[in-house]
Formats: structure tokens, C-alpha cells, sequence
């Protein structure tokens, strides 16, 4: 059983790259790179799902959805605060 190495992200894009080129073989790929082809190809498709997220807008949407939700929590804590004060001030045991 051989040992797994942590490649960094930009080795796997380089090499992601180098495959969405099509200039070499996937064999080529892989002793050149000295990762196996399976890799390559997982890697390589993986970049090809992620180029659609980069000219997106659908992004910003979901970051926008993220604001209001986090500003909606934020008021919920604070009226939540404001009423634990009012209790206590005025529920004191």
C-alpha cells in the first residue's frame, strides 16, 4: 500500500491544466507529474466544474442570501438580549 502525499492546490491546478490542454497523454501526465492517471483526470474534471462558478453571478446571489440571513440573526440575538435584560430587571427573584 503506498503512501498518500498532500498535494498543494496549485500543483493540482497546474496539472488540472496541463490535462484541459490536451496536448499530452494522460500517460504523459502522469509520469511527467508523477501522480497517477486516475488522479489526473479527477483532478482535470473537477476544474472543469469549478470554471462555471468563476463567471457565475450565481455567487453573488447566495453571498447576498448569506447577509440577510446573518443580519436577520443578528437582530434575533439582540431582541432576544433586550428581553433576557427586561426579565431580569424586572423578574428578580
Amino acid at each position: 500500500m503506498g503512501m498518500r502525499t498532500k498535494r498543494s492546490k496549485e500543483f493540482k491546478a497546474k496539472v488540472a491544466l496541463a490535462a484541459l490542454t490536451g496536448d499530452k497523454t494522460m500517460a504523459e501526465l502522469s509520469s511527467e507529474f508523477g501522480v497517477h492517471a486516475a488522479m489526473i483526470t479527477r483532478w482535470r474534471n473537477e476544474a472543469k466544474e469549478g470554471l462555471a462558478g468563476i463567471f457565475g453571478k450565481d455567487d453573488r446571489k447566495e453571498v447576498k442570501e448569506y447577509k440577510t440571513k446573518i443580519e436577520e440573526l443578528y437582530k434575533t440575538i439582540g431582541r432576544i438580549q433586550v428581553e433576557n435584560e427586561w426579565m431580569r430587571k424586572n423578574l428578580e427573584v
